[in-house]
């Protein structure tokens, strides 16, 4: 028999209903299959889950590290006033934080423990990403992403996985949406009615957009300047949050088409 996959934030029943149970939610499902209007989500493929789910650990174990560095950095604020910058936390050769941290012997193990940690998820890190190399490339088509300012061979592994056949998505504002890069608001006679369903996509696909957001506008000069003029006129989140939903629009044509980024058509 041929799977069907329903998608069930797409499916409503008739609210004025008196009875519902297992079988009649059943019949309902069968009806809209019947007529040819069953929402469904897309069904992996089955070879293809075990390479996508070993790229979401390593999502899990980056988001860990930061929670770590993070926490770390605070603890040293707080005793010493003092910045650590996470790019020094992070460094295996040279340990920044024991010095910090050796005037009190609760506070030197609490450093101890959390660099011995940061270290070691940074090593799991590296041994996934290296495995993931070595059973996956970029399909043809999405190789192409790696031209896309913040994009490397990890972040593009990633997105080219949770993405799956491009062709799926009919325009770029779907690819985008699926993405949660798009605003969820009810609107009617032009004033705010409430909210939708904001986690309604992909919680991975966003994340890595997030990601790739954050180096553009560290190591690219169009993208921070474009950062910079939504910053102006707005905040931090929103300003990331839309050069985001930017660099994912522009992932759906690079995908689509098998073309290099370009700079002046995404930030014109």
């Amino acid at each position: 028999y041929r799977v069907h996959l329903a998608n069930p934030a797409a499916i409503q029943k008739y609210s004025g209903l008196k009875h519902s149970d297992d079988a009649s939610d059943a019949a309902w499902l069968a009806e809209m299959l019947r007529l040819g209007v069953l929402p469904e989500g897309y069904i992996y493929p089955k070879a293809e889950r075990p390479i996508r789910d070993l790229l979401r650990k390593r999502g899990h174990l980056v988001r860990l590290r930061t929670s770590l560095i993070t926490s770390l950095q605070g603890i040293v604020s707080r005793n010493n006033g003092l910045s650590l910058p996470g790019r020094m936390i992070k460094q295996l050769k040279t340990n920044h934080v024991a010095p910090l941290c050796a005037a009190n012997e609760d506070l030197a193990l609490c450093g101890e423990v959390s660099k011995d940690t940061i270290d070691y998820l940074g090593r799991q890190i590296k041994k996934i990403e290296k495995q993931a190399e070595e059973r996956i490339e970029l399909r043809p088509t999405y190789k192409a992403l790696l031209s896309m300012p913040g994009v490397g061979v990890v972040l593009g592994l990633t997105i080219m996985l949770e993405t799956g056949p491009i062709d799926r998505f009919a325009k770029a504002g779907n690819f985008s949406s699926y993405c949660r890069k798009v605003p969820s608001t009810w609107i009617s006679n032009g004033k705010r009615k409430g909210r939708g369903n904001t986690k309604n996509g992909n919680k991975y696909l966003a994340w890595a957009f997030s990601e790739v957001a954050e180096f553009a506008r560290r190591y690219d000069a169009a993208s921070r300047s474009w950062y910079d003029r939504k910053l102006a006129r707005s905040n931090r989140m929103v300003a990331h949050s839309a050069l985001a939903h930017k660099l994912a629009r522009a992932a759906y044509f690079i995908m689509r088409e098998g073309v290099n980024f370009d700079h002046e058509k995404c930030f014109a």
